[in-house]
């Protein structure tokens, strides 16, 4: 059924999916990298299912299938690889990209969690092939010293690139600032949450707000534990930085629109439980980030143009 937003009309996300010859998976990391244009819906169809508040104009339905083989040449531009294809990709074993990634050089796009309870990272070809065209020197030479120390560390950027990169996404996607600041705060502990947020009302809000990050299958207690462990900022420096922007963000919301909150009864001040995310149905995860080189010692995100200014 097709319902009418600004005067065009957009299917769901299953819909679209269908029409465009996609797998529900597919069209997902699709919206989350920019290639197809979504809107929002009215209204959530119920709570905590903000990933299906999104719609696809039907005029975006045809403008991609009129595209030069489609759906080929755009299922490329999605294709995700895994450690061992990436690393054939590049010509270079599968321990240096592993290492690769781990110091940072790369984003991961999307992940899933094996059976054995284990965090699977996936990776856009394309980008892998784009760092191999610009960093050769970096596949075959001595891994630079700073890498290496890192590595001797235990360091491992991957679940923090992720969540940077899906920050950037879904602050782009804000509808406002109240949307913007509950992408902030949904990657917080619960404790540093209540501490930046104090008032009730205001977390009940944020937390009614909260986007949804990925699907991913959590069949098993291991599962559902690496899944959550991905979802939350751990480290000491990037919750700090979380907990500043998430301050900027809710002053901007309570200027913005202060009547957010009138329609919540504040209660006593209790401290905001992790909600256990629900299992989906498919493995998940817009514009792709380019690759850190590996040189520097590498940000925690390398996708922040919608992110708040670090000053």
């Amino acid at each position: 059924m097709t319902v009418m937003h600004d005067g065009q009309q957009t299917l769901t996300m299953g819909q679209a999916a269908r029409e465009l010859e996609l797998r529900t998976g597919e069209l997902e990391l699709a919206v989350q990298l920019g290639a197809v244009r979504t809107v929002p819906a009215e209204s959530a169809p119920r709570p905590g299912a903000a990933h299906l508040r999104r719609r696809v104009p039907i005029g975006e339905i045809h403008r991609l299938r009129s595209g030069p083989d489609y759906p080929d040449v755009f299922r490329e531009r999605i294709r995700t690889v895994g450690t061992t294809e990436a690393a054939a990709l590049m010509g270079i074993g599968p321990g240096r990209f592993l290492r690769l990634t781990k110091s940072g050089c790369f984003t991961p796009v999307r992940f899933y969690v094996n059976r054995y309870g284990a965090l699977v990272w996936l990776y856009l070809a394309s980008e892998v092939g784009v760092f191999a065209d610009r960093e050769p020197e970096l596949l075959h030479s001595n891994t630079p010293a700073e890498v290496r120390a890192m590595l001797d560390e235990g360091r491992d950027w991957r679940a923090r690139q992720w969540r940077g990169r899906r920050v950037a996404q879904l602050m782009g996607q804000a509808a406002d600032a109240w949307e913007a600041a509950a992408v902030l705060a949904a990657v917080l502990p619960p404790e540093e949450f209540a501490s930046v947020v104090p008032d009730v009302a205001e977390r009940a809000v944020l937390r009614d707000l909260k986007p949804h990050f990925a699907s991913v299958i959590t069949a098993t207690p291991a599962a559902r534990e690496s899944f959550e462990s991905v979802l939350v900022a751990d480290e000491l420096d990037e919750v700090l930085w979380y907990r500043v922007n998430l301050s900027r963000a809710v002053e901007r919301a309570r200027n913005e629109a202060p009547h957010r909150t009138r329609s919540v009864t504040n209660g006593p001040s209790v401290m905001p439980r992790r909600r256990r995310p629900v299992a989906q149905t498919g493995p998940g995860r817009r514009g792709p980030s380019v690759p850190h080189t590996g040189r520097k010692r590498p940000s925690w995100t390398t996708e922040t143009s919608s992110l708040p200014s670090r000053s």
